[in-house]
């Protein structure tokens, strides 16, 4: 089976992790964010994946490679300019088969995308979008279906007294090669969602109710969020089965000084020096190379590679960019987010949302709430 994975953007909303980090290799838990993905495709029978990325496309290859090591071959399709989830989907054409899954490249799901690919078939789709239900719909567009799943109504936006559903798209779609012949031609600026999918209404659209688990981690506190569920196993994933396995405490390598005290479920890379004296708390993933010094403590927390904690510094739900470097006494807490290379010098106190990004250095005391 073909998988396209629709993933050109920037990631403006993660910044700044992907300043310098295209977002579909951001590491997440010590993979990079699109390896889950795959894996998860793997998993329903994907054995051929295309990936459409512009932003930083060389680098996303060069992290990826051909995908032998995710166990899938690997195809790159570079847009020259953003042209929308249909610019994206017609620019692919001359790769795909005649029946694909396509997916938006944001989300993290364990969602069973084989039941979808079957009810694809026993309907005769064109094609057929992947639903899933969300406490709070209004922030979505609603799909409305008929007893049988044809999809009947798109409704962006929908004010309070127009809320009958709460399925949305999941961002999971299996098609009908053919559907490409109406659109507009390679290099127009389409949205599959507002340009092609409308006209499928009565014509071959149906939608398919997923349960599961389903997140955009779009943002840095839906960045935090999925690295949590990740660890506590809410999401199924490679990862959170070798971290059960281990006992809550996964330790990345053999290479690692940690004789300080780590609570799971935690992750820690290799390489790793952690004080005797310093605490690792629970839903704390550190990278490879990442030094936490002596009377330090780290909690819910994400330290990339490379990062430094000074003595005596707390770190507590936030994110330290690869190769920074905070300073003693600090506190860093309240999703504060520190870009690649960012230098905090002693006594900051960063909280709030806080973003400092790649390259800023603060002095000691420069920052305090």
């Amino acid at each position: 089976m073909q998988a396209l994975i629709l993933a050109g953007g920037e990631g403006t909303r993660l910044r700044p992790l992907t300043s310098t980090i295209p977002k579909p290799v951001v590491p997440l838990v010590e993979r990079p964010f699109i390896a889950y993905m795959i894996q998860w495709l793997r998993g329903h029978g994907v054995d051929d994946v295309i990936l459409a990325c512009g932003f930083m496309a060389e680098a996303v290859r060069a992290v990826l490679g051909d995908g032998r090591s995710l166990g899938v071959s690997l195809r790159y399709v570079e847009e020259p300019e953003p042209l929308g989830t249909g610019g994206a989907l017609k620019y692919a054409e001359d790769l795909l088969d005649e029946r694909f899954l396509m997916l938006n490249g944001d989300c993290l799901t364990d969602v069973d995308l084989t039941a979808q690919m079957r009810m694809h078939e026993r309907t005769g789709a064109r094609l057929t979008l992947g639903l899933i239900a969300v406490e709070d719909p209004s922030a979505y567009g609603l799909v409305r279906c008929d007893g049988d799943g044809a999809v009947t109504e798109f409704l962006e936006k929908p004010g309070p007294e127009e809320i009958d559903t709460n399925m949305v798209s999941l961002g999971a779609y299996v098609v009908e090669r053919e559907i490409l012949s109406s659109m507009p031609p390679a290099g127009s600026r389409v949205s599959i969602e507002r340009d092609v999918f409308p006209k499928l209404v009565g014509d071959g659209l149906y939608g398919y109710g997923a349960s599961g688990y389903w997140l955009d981690i779009g943002t840095p506190e839906r960045y935090l969020q999925a690295t949590y569920e990740i660890l506590e196993g809410e999401v199924r994933t490679e990862v959170g089965a070798r971290l059960a396995r281990a006992g809550g405490v996964l330790r990345e390598g053999d290479s690692s000084a940690v004789e300080g005290a780590v609570h799971g479920p935690a992750v820690v890379g290799d390489r790793c020096r952690v004080h005797p004296s310093a605490t690792i708390g629970p839903l704390t993933v550190l990278g490879s190379g990442v030094t936490v010094a002596a009377g330090a403590h780290v909690d819910a927390s994400v330290v990339l590679d490379g990062a430094s904690v000074g003595e005596g510094t707390r770190i507590s739900g936030s994110i330290v960019g690869a190769g920074a470097r905070v300073g003693s006494r600090c506190r860093v807490e309240g999703r504060a987010i520190l870009g690649e290379g960012v230098a905090v010098g002693d006594r900051n106190v960063l909280q709030a949302g806080i973003r400092l990004f790649p390259g800023v250095t603060l002095s000691d005391g420069a920052v305090a709430f």
